[in-house]
């Protein structure tokens, strides 16, 4: 039997000049849930993350989390999220413990602990030959792991992951999936949202699909697959979007491509 939700969304309407992003969302995310949030661009997936992180605020219907109102700036709620952005913007001046220190302090962590703390997640993420170097010389890959470990120092009980897998090689990836199912089980909420539809089916216990910025979509991955033949979430994800002309399209692509020579 599911508790009072972790974030509730009312009747969420969000507007920039000539378009409705969303429209009309309302969505109950709960303790323990892995909510995979998949759409196709422009389906209005980083606004969402944006409202519920407190950064837009001219925002229609109703936003909670942990029970409280977001457009009253609670202090203590942003102490207990966590975030990885889409792109890796970070301080390329600063070195990954400078920037840990930085970011930790920010969430009231102690100096001390902090550094320790950053120490041994840098170290199980194979940063630790890199401790004291400039962020500027990181590949796409390691800033990355930067970023997740910032999200994670304070311990959030939520956790909001814009593409958190984007420039991770393959092992990297792998502990990833697994730190997130482990998080969930301790009882981390985790609003996943991405393009990669392999991943979110793999590790999401529940799937909500936005479409023309309103949910087409929700349930687990059983429950969207249905009845029918559909074998993937991405099989799922074009029945539901109306396209499937995927395949057309990439061959009149290749063509152009090679100079018109017809596909079969």
């Amino acid at each position: 039997m599911q508790t009072e939700p972790i974030i509730s969304m009312r009747n969420l309407v969000m507007e920039f000049p000539g378009k409705r992003v969303l429209d009309g969302i309302s969505l109950d995310v709960y303790r323990g849930q892995i909510i995979g949030y998949i759409g196709p661009n422009g389906a209005g997936k980083s606004t969402t993350l944006k409202i519920l992180l407190g950064l837009i605020q001219d925002y229609k219907g109703t936003v909670e989390i942990f029970g409280d109102d977001l457009k009253k700036e609670n202090q203590e709620v942003k102490r207990r999220i966590g975030y990885v952005p889409e792109n890796a913007e970070i301080y390329d001046t600063l070195t990954p413990m400078e920037y840990l220190t930085f970011v930790g302090e920010l969430y009231g962590l102690q100096r001390t602990v902090v550094e320790q703390k950053a120490q041994e997640l840098l170290t199980v993420l194979g940063l630790e030959d890199v401790v004291h170097t400039r962020i500027s010389s990181f590949s796409k890959g390691m800033r990355q792991k930067v970023l997740i470990i910032s999200s994670l120092l304070h311990d959030p009980d939520i956790l909001f992951l814009d593409e958190p897998l984007s420039g991770l090689d393959a092992n990297s990836v792998m502990v990833v999936k697994d730190i997130l199912a482990m998080l969930a089980a301790s009882g981390k909420t985790i609003f996943y949202s991405s393009h990669i539809m392999d991943v979110v089916e793999k590790i999401s216990n529940r799937i909500v699909l936005l479409y023309n910025g309103k949910i087409a979509a929700d349930g687990t991955f059983d429950e969207l697959k249905g009845q029918g033949e559909l074998g993937s979430l991405e099989m799922i994800f074009n029945q539901l979007t109306g396209f499937d002309a995927h395949e057309q399209t990439a061959k009149r692509f290749v063509e152009l491509v090679t100079g018109g020579e017809r596909i079969e």
